[in-house]
């Protein structure tokens, strides 16, 4: 039996990923830091928490980690573990930078000093592209211009990844991963913010979402497509980078569109109020990945569109509330 180590195993994708390889039989470690009581809403939503092993560990802490992979000697690592709201890392980029980036850096000198032949992924985001772009689309040979903390943390991050596979021979993979999302998605990600706004106004519970700007563009896939990548790129016969994406790009309104559609309510302008403290100091208009190489080499491709993400999200949010009213 496989073993697997997952830092950042109670966030969306860790839960995700974590659920994805129970189903295939590895015997999956979780990295969590030693705290009087932890989180693990997300595990018990995708009913997996008593499936996990959990081990104390920090990011920040190189002596842990070289403990944690020491004593379990994993097959693979998966380094889902940041700070990851892009918010937050204005007001703290120093936590953000340390955790993303000089956390990576730990990780990674752990498994060269104690597991060298484990398999290391490391998540990578398109917001290190910034607004880059070649005719609208990013693909892995973008140049990249990262407008925020967190996307600069990111990169260092992607090429410390690169660093130590071309200096140490060990086999480490890139996922650049564009926007992702779920029914466990963090309410301070906007997608989840306006599903469960939607949700909470059908309800009576709200009377409007407050957002900032609305003409910004993704690319939305579900989280639960996305973790099958990361682990197809730890099964190939080289280390690679990939990106993981749909190939098509929405906008806030569309989302605002398809989720208040679900609810019947044709039209949102009423319900949605704009509020500057929720624009970024450095914008980023537009993401779109271009997901050609992952659909090649690793035989991947996104089973869930848009609008059936948005409604996913939008009916688990509905019977969350629904339940909660029950109690």
């Amino acid at each position: 039996m496989k073993k697997v180590l997952i830092t950042g195993i109670t966030g969306q994708d860790g839960a995700y990923l974590a659920k994805f390889l129970l189903n295939k039989e590895y015997r999956v470690f979780g990295l969590v830091r030693r705290v009087a009581s932890r989180s693990l809403g997300n595990l018990e939503y995708l009913n997996i928490v008593n499936d996990v092993e959990f081990v104390d560990g920090d990011l920040t802490d190189e002596a842990s980690l070289i403990n944690v992979i020491k004593n379990i000697l994993p097959d693979e690592v998966y380094n889902l573990a940041a700070q990851s709201f892009v918010g937050t890392s204005w007001d703290q980029p120093l936590t953000t930078f340390d955790i993303n980036a000089t956390g990576t850096l730990k990780l990674l000198n752990a498994i060269k000093t104690s597991c060298p032949t484990a398999r290391f992924y490391q998540a990578s985001t398109s917001e290190m592209f910034g607004n880059s772009n070649d005719d609208g689309i990013q693909s892995e040979k973008t140049y990249f211009h990262p407008r925020s903390p967190y996307a600069v943390s990111k990169l260092a991050a992607y090429w410390l990844t690169i660093n130590y596979r071309e200096s140490y021979n060990m086999f480490c993979a890139n996922g650049i991963l564009f926007n992702h999302e779920s029914p466990i998605r963090g309410k301070e990600f906007v997608t989840r913010k306006i599903t469960d706004g939607v949700a909470r106004i059908k309800l009576g519970l709200d009377k409007d979402i407050k957002l900032g700007n609305l003409d910004s563009y993704r690319d939305w896939g579900f989280a639960g497509d996305y973790v099958e990548a990361m682990w197809l790129m730890l099964q190939q016969d080289e280390p690679d980078d990939f990106i993981v994406s749909t190939g098509k790009t929405h906008s806030i309104r569309d989302l605002l569109d398809v989720a208040f559609n679900r609810v019947g309510i044709k039209d949102w302008n009423q319900y949605v109020k704009i509020d500057p403290r929720y624009k970024r100091p450095a914008e980023l208009f537009s993401l779109k990945g271009q997901n050609n190489k992952a659909k090649e080499k690793l035989g991947w491709q996104p089973k869930v569109n848009f609008e059936g993400l948005i409604n996913m999200m939008i009916d688990a949010d509905l019977e969350r509330l629904k339940n909660v009213d029950k109690k």
